[in-house]
Order: structure tokens, then C-alpha cells, then sequence
């Protein structure tokens, strides 16, 4: 992973001490709330229904082992014993004191951590593919450019203040494991007939009232001039994006208004302007980045493995996990492991520092001291042997994180709800654990095979309800939560937006609804059809008419 330098460590810890003074004002009272929250944001803190929420940037998704420690050391001494992982690859920390808030940064720095722009109208924690450098379908590693434009955008005073924040998602490999497409940019690498390495460019896509898919405006630019074409992107956002209406902010209002066409349009147009020389990352900068990322040391095994073939034979749980979480790696003898954070009953994205910390142990031990986190709030052990998986296996099972369930209707994202959100005006997480519930029973959750349930507690999406197979939205109905469900929307390469089922059901109704849905489901599947699938083939009358006829 990519090692901060001296400068770098040196602006975390100068960032930290400039905001310990700051709290000191605020809690002497020489600043007011209003004159403080600015400030707080700019460094991650919000004040939520209970307490001070800590938003903690991992770009890209990327831990390694200390860093997965220390956060285990917040979780225990600053927080509940625990930490939540989010659809942006940060994790959060809800239950801070502002007076400790100094001390945590302080500590983040200390492993290269921060929470810098993790908040505010500014470009956010760019997020990539958590199989970044271990599977063999990307044409390149993300993670290099993800962390180009960290590096590009962190406190670019041109983009500090946009009409609203802006989101930037990477992959390099045709499954989309990002949700590329409802973020403000996308970007999917591919490399060209005469194999020069270019970006698609999506732009305008998002989530919240109002969703889109984003347009491609660009189907292949050259990587040697991502940044010039980027900062032309937000130059043309920064001059024409609304400042005057917070709900029509974000980019993709503005790529609708103005049709994707002339959008790009003036992107080319602003683009041409650009002295790339200036703009652009030189090739010595780049190998230098990308030099960090390129030193996993991996052995030379052969394919197969005695011992993971004959756990997998007698071991009915072990393979079932395999099945499940194990996805195959670019590097023979190797193994992907996705780590699930949805265990039943268990809140969607949460760690407890005891997990955090085996997470860290076996990163350190048996994936090349490499920790990832995905956008579906899990984590992934990207280079495990298949000699060691058993291993692997039994200390997940030990401390409760072995669950089989990646992409299983069990599998659910879910935001935090009105349980912590100031802005939401339902509960997710009890209405996420009822409906995992129903799926408890790992022989009909694998017989159901792929369904991707999600979450929110408000119209902000944070739950990404709009891309699920099955999007459930709390809404508040005269101070009493309801939830509107909705089917047939896709955050991957294959992206849409779900359709509204019919009238939101009162909370009690909705993991009943989830089951009729899936039996019906499987009462019309063809095949190996997923849930996706079969909904785009029939329609959302069969599924109307089940989940309603009683009302009929």
C-alpha cells in the first residue's frame, strides 16, 4: 500500500494540532456552534442525535495491520467497543467525546489515518475496487489512481468549497464492485485495442431524491490525462453547479439539465484551455506512486492445495464459506476472502474492536499485512494462501465473522438509521436484522443465490436503497415509520434504478413482505435466474399482486 512521507506525516500532524486549538476555543466557549461547525466538519467530526460521529477516511478501501489496530484502540477507548464501516469505504465512529476528538486524530496520524475531507462540499474519500491488485480481471490497479487523485484533490483550493460534495469511485475490471455509476464520476479503466490504458468516464450519476445512472461522457481517455480532464469536469460544475438549492446541487443535476451532450461539450471546451503540462501527472510522478503499490511479495505456489482440498471435503461448513466469501486471485495459490460484517442479528457495517483486531492479526499473518473494506460495509482479505484458508477459517469462525452470506439475501447494507442520524426519519438497522432473520437458514439463503437487499433511513440514500434488488426506504407518515419498497435497481456494471413498489408498509410488515417477495421469486425463477434477473424479465405486476392482494 502507499507510505506516506515526511511531508506527508508532517501535514497530518500540523492539521491535528490546528484543530486541537480550535476544540479548545469551542470548549472554553470563544466559539460558538454555528462558528465551530465548519470547522468540525472540515475534519470529519458531525454531531448526530446522541453524540459526536467520527468519520474516518481509508482511501480506497486499504488498511494495513497497524492501522486496523489502532482503530481497534478508538473503538475500545473512545467509542461503545466498536466501529461502522459505510458505503464509502470510511468507517465511523458514534459515540465520540468532543474533548477526545483532538487525542483520536493525533492517533490516526500516528498510522498515516485522518479524517480529512471525509466531510464538507469538497471532493470526498475516493473510493476503489476492494480487490484492487488481487484479481486477475482488472487491467490495472486502481488503487494507483485512486491514490493520484488523493493526492490531487486533498485541499485543492479550487475544488474546497464546490456547490456540493463530490463523490469519485475507481475500478479497473468489468465486475463493478464500486457502484461506479451513481457516483458524481465514475471511472472504469480499460485498455484500448493497441493497448494503451484509458478511462470511461461516467458523470452525474448519484443516489438520494433525486437518482440517476450516470451518463458516459468520455469512452476512453487516456490515463496520462486524467487530472487535466478531471479538473476541467469541476471547473464546469464549480461554474454553472446551484448553489442556491441544496437539493439541486450535486453534478448530476446539472449533466441532466443540461443533457450529457452539452455537458461534455463544455468539458471538451474547458479542457482545451488547460495547459496539460501543468495540469497533468508527470510520468516520473506516477511511477513513483505506483511503485508503492507494486512491491507484494508474493510467492510462486502451485494452483491446488492438499490441505484446502480435503478441509473443503469433510468440512460442510468450511465449504460452504468457500463457496460463498472465497473469490479466486490473480496469483496462483492464492485466494480473495471476503470477511462478512452481517452475521444474523448483528448490525450491517459494525466491528467490535476484539474483530477489528483479529482482522489485523490474520491481514498481518496470512494476507501480506493487507486489510480491505468494500462498499457493501464488509472486509476482504485480499492475498490469503489456500493453504492457509482453513486456518483463516476456524479464527473467523471463533470470533463470530466466518457468517457464508457475501451477496446472500442476509448480506444487507443499511445505514445507521434514526438509531444515530440526525437526518433520518426511520430506523434501518432492527428493520435489517428481521429481514436477515428470515434468512437465517443457510441452505434457503444459497437457494435464493444472489439478492442484494438494502437500506436507508431517509431519502439521502446512504443505504444505496435505489441500486438494490430490493431498496426498503424509512419514511416518516405523521411521526410513525414506514418503509417503501422498492424493486429491480442495480449499483453494479449492469446499473439501474429501482421502481417503486407500491405504498410504504409499517415497520412490522416489511420483513413479511421481503419473503413474500422472494417466494414469489422462486415461484416464477427460470434456471439459475437471480432475483435481478427475473424481475427484469416479468415485470413488477407478479410481485405487486403478492405483496398487495389483501388489500385487494
Amino acid at each position: 500500500m502507499y507510505l506516506y512521507d515526511a511531508l506527508d506525516k508532517e501535514f497530518l500532524a500540523d492539521r491535528s494540532a490546528e484543530f486541537r486549538g480550535q476544540v479548545a476555543r469551542r470548549l472554553a466557549g470563544e466559539l460558538s456552534e454555528d462558528q465551530f461547525k465548519p470547522l468540525r466538519l472540515m475534519n470529519g467530526l458531525y454531531l448526530q442525535l446522541h453524540a459526536y460521529m467520527l468519520r474516518v477516511a481509508i482511501p480506497y478501501g486499504s488498511l494495513n495491520a497497524v492501522q486496523a489496530r489502532r482503530l481497534a484502540d478508538i473503538a475500545r477507548c473512545y467509542d461503545k467497543d466498536y466501529g461502522h464501516f459505510t458505503t464509502r469505504q470510511n468507517i465511523q465512529f458514534n459515540w465520540i467525546k468532543l474533548a477526545d476528538a483532538p487525542d483520536i486524530l493525533d492517533q490516526l496520524a500516528e498510522v498515516d489515518l485522518h479524517a480529512i475531507q471525509t466531510s464538507g462540499n469538497c471532493i470526498r474519500n475516493v473510493t476503489a475496487d476492494p480487490y484492487a491488485g488481487a484479481t486477475a480481471e482488472e487491467v490495472d490497479d486502481p488503487r494507483v489512481w485512486s491514490e493520484v487523485i488523493r493526492q490531487w484533490s486533498t485541499l485543492h483550493p479550487e475544488f474546497s468549497f464546490l456547490p456540493r460534495k463530490f463523490k469519485i469511485a475507481i475500478t479497473a475490471a468489468p465486475k463493478d464492485r464500486t457502484a461506479a455509476r451513481v457516483h458524481d464520476i465514475g471511472l472504469v479503466a480499460r485498455r484500448d485495442r493497441d493497448g494503451s490504458l484509458g478511462f470511461e468516464v461516467i458523470v452525474g450519476g448519484g443516489q438520494g431524491r433525486t437518482p440517476y445512472v450516470g451518463p458516459t461522457i468520455k469512452e476512453h481517455l487516456p490515463a496520462s490525462r486524467l487530472l487535466s480532464y478531471l479538473q476541467a469536469v469541476l471547473r464546469v460544475y464549480n461554474r454553472h453547479g446551484r448553489r442556491d438549492n441544496i437539493y439541486k446541487a450535486r453534478i448530476k443535476i446539472l449533466v441532466a439539465a443540461l443533457g450529457a451532450e452539452e455537458f461534455a461539450r463544455q468539458v471538451e471546451e474547458e479542457w482545451g484551455r488547460i495547459d496539460a503540462a501543468k495540469a497533468d501527472l508527470p510520468d516520473t510522478e506516477l511511477a513513483r506512486i505506483r511503485g508503492a503499490f507494486a512491491t507484494t511479495p508474493f510467492e510462486i505456489l502451485p494452483a491446488t492445495s492438499a490441505v484446502f482440498e480435503a478441509n473443503r471435503a469433510s468440512d460442510p461448513a468450511f465449504a460452504r464459506f468457500v463457496r460463498n466469501n472465497v473469490k479466486p486471485h490473480k496469483k496462483s495459490g492464492y485466494a480473495i476472502v471476503e470477511v462478512s460484517l452481517k452475521a444474523i442479528g448483528q448490525t450491517p457495517g459494525d466491528a467490535t474492536a476484539d474483530q477489528l483486531d483479529l482482522a489485523a492479526d490474520l491481514a498481518e499473518r496470512y494476507s501480506l499485512n493487507d486489510l480491505r473494506v468494500t462498499h457493501a460495509q464488509n472486509l476482504v482479505l485480499p492475498h490469503v494462501k489456500l493453504d492457509d484458508l482453513p486456518v483463516v477459517h476456524a479464527a473467523l469462525q471463533k470470533a463470530g465473522l466466518a457468517t457464508a452470506n457475501i451477496d446472500l439475501a442476509s448480506d444487507i447494507i443499511a445505514c445507521p438509521g434514526l438509531d444515530y442520524c440526525a437526518l433520518a426519519n426511520a430506523r434501518a438497522i432492527p428493520v435489517a436484522q428481521h429481514i436477515a432473520a428470515k434468512f437465517a437458514d443457510a441452505d434457503y439463503a444459497e437457494k435464493v443465490g444472489e439478492l442484494k437487499i438494502k437500506i436507508s433511513g431517509c431519502i439521502n440514500a446512504c443505504g444505496h436503497h435505489h441500486v438494490a434488488h430490493i431498496g426498503v426506504l424509512g419514511v416518516d407518515k405523521k411521526g410513525e415509520e414506514f418503509y417503501q419498497l422498492s424493486l429491480g435497481g442495480s449499483g453494479a456494471e449492469d446499473a439501474s434504478i429501482a421502481q417503486i413498489l407500491g405504498p410504504a408498509l409499517p415497520a412490522d410488515k416489511v420483513a413479511e413482505a421481503v419473503d413474500t417477495l422472494v417466494d414469489k421469486y422462486l415461484s416464477v425463477r427460470e434456471g439459475d435466474e437471480r432475483f435481478l434477473d427475473t424481475f427484469r424479465r416479468v415485470g413488477m405486476a407478479p410481485f405487486k399482486e403478492a405483496v398487495y392482494a389483501d388489500a385487494h
